[in-house]
């Protein structure tokens, strides 16, 4: 068969920007990022996480969420009422386009978690927040917490990226921070609950690739409280970062260091004792949580962004840099959307995590 008679597309789309300064920049920016890949996705399936995009109401979380129905977001508002209170709440500004259809109700709510709930359950806020966010997921029929952090939020749909980015007006927001994502789902729904990102508290997860060992890290992930209920394999990484680095206290390079763990012919070569002892304590400790198949992820948290690959680097991605500014993508052609002069371009190795941080106190 002769090129161009077929078409074999090489997964979904995935990029971020960050400024190390906190410098907050348009949503345009990562929107702009996302058209270069646009062959990736086919319209099942665009998002993204903006940070620092809530200065006024930084102290609350602020939850996106999918309603199917005025009933039920009035059946959700009463319930979180019972242990938050809600600073603000209000419909989530969108612009109608043709591209972008079905949509549900989308709504955002600044919330506190009372300290009387906090009391009776005696956990503190990111528990209480974590286990609101399952409830209402699993159990709740017709919404959907698409985002639960402070000072960030998830703009996801059906749709090209582009075109999300559209809908949701995205040039209008200023983040330091941001994430992107188009999908290409070849055996799970496209739905809008399971567009990327995927999200729990400050933690937003993009992912371009496939999780064969999904069922043994869902059925372990799950039996800590973590319910996987929006039917695509990513939102297990989300919570599996969320347990080892809120719950366990591991950091970002340990954590890489489970998900992506490196082949124990390669432990046993390794020359530096310490290094080696950890590797096999993690190993050892939570073979279970070890991601198999081929994957590219960038994760957005508070303050800072890691993109990972596969031990065996099965997805591309590329990072960059110009001057305070760290570009990831699939493509380098995306990252030359965002800045045309962008220097220092490289392929980061298989498992090899890349952390960047903005600057302390800059944000």
């Amino acid at each position: 068969m002769r090129e161009g008679e077929v078409r074999i597309p090489s997964g979904c789309a995935i990029a971020a920007v960050i400024s190390r300064k906190g410098v907050r920049m348009s949503g345009g920016i990562i929107a702009s990022a996302m058209s270069p890949m646009h062959d990736r996705s086919n319209g099942l399936g665009g998002g993204f996480a903006g940070y620092g995009i809530y200065p006024d109401y930084k102290d609350f979380y602020a939850f996106h969420m999918f309603f199917d129905s005025r009933a039920t977001r009035k059946e959700c508002e009463a319930y979180l009422k019972e242990n938050y209170e809600i600073v603000k709440s209000e419909i989530v500004p969108t612009r109608k386009i043709p591209e972008i259809t079905d949509e549900p109700i989308i709504w955002r709510y600044f919330v506190d978690p009372l300290k009387s709930s906090l009391g009776n359950l005696q956990l503190d806020e990111k528990e209480f927040v974590v286990r609101t966010v399952v409830d209402i997921n699993s159990r709740m029929d017709g919404a959907y917490v698409a985002s639960s952090g402070k000072n960030m939020g998830t703009f996801k749909a059906v749709g090209y990226p582009e075109d999300v980015a559209r809908f949701y007006r995205l040039d209008e927001y200023e983040g330091y921070s941001w994430t992107a994502h188009g999908r290409y789902p070849t055996n799970t729904p496209g739905w809008w609950g399971g567009a990327h990102p995927f999200t729990l508290l400050d933690y937003s997860v993009v992912h371009n690739g496939e999780i064969s060992s999904y069922d043994a890290n869902r059925r372990y992930i799950e039996m800590f409280g973590y319910k996987c209920s929006l039917l695509t394999d990513t939102e297990v990484i989300t919570y599996i970062l969320d347990y080892l680095v809120r719950v366990q206290g591991l950091t970002l390079d340990e954590a890489a260091g489970v998900i992506a763990a490196p082949f124990w012919s390669t432990v046993e070569r390794m020359e530096d004792g310490e290094k080696k002892a950890k590797a096999e304590y993690l190993r050892t400790v939570f073979p279970s949580l070890l991601i198999t198949g081929p994957f590219s992820i960038v994760l957005g948290y508070d303050g800072g962004l890691m993109a990972l690959n596969d031990r065996l680097k099965l997805r591309s991605m590329v990072v960059g840099e110009k001057d305070d500014r760290v570009f990831i993508a699939s493509e380098e052609a995306a990252i030359r959307a965002m800045e045309p002069d962008v220097d220092r371009v490289r392929a980061p190795r298989g498992g090899e995590p890349v952390i960047i941080n903005v600057e302390e106190g800059l944000y």
